[in-house]
């Protein structure tokens, strides 16, 4: 779990993805349209990507993947975050991490 957290906090945005999820590649692209980069670690091409999956999931994460981090905190998974999006809620919370275009 040491490691999950540590990744975690290393950017504003984190995303723990897998490389063939859909739902992850959602993520991805309503940070893109956000004008956000998380850092993306994609859990299964890391060796101990078995072990990152069970601490995120004692972390509270329904799935292992998508799991969002915005600024060191669990946000949850696409559920979460496109709901947050829908209400108008994720904007204010990726503001200090967007990119000027």
């Amino acid at each position: 779990m040491e490691k999950v957290t540590s990744l975690a906090s290393e950017k504003g945005v984190v995303l723990f993805s897998k490389s063939s999820c859909c739902m992850c590649y959602a993520v991805k692209i309503l940070f893109q349209e956000l004008a956000v980069t998380p850092m993306v670690h994609e859990i299964d091409q890391d060796p101990e990507g078995w072990e990152m999956e069970k601490a995120l999931k004692r972390l509270g994460c329904n799935g292992p993947v998508p799991a969002i981090f915005i600024g060191g905190k669990l946000v949850g998974s696409t559920n979460e975050v496109m709901s947050l999006h829908l209400s108008g809620g994720l904007l204010p919370m990726l503001k200090p991490y967007q990119t000027l275009c």
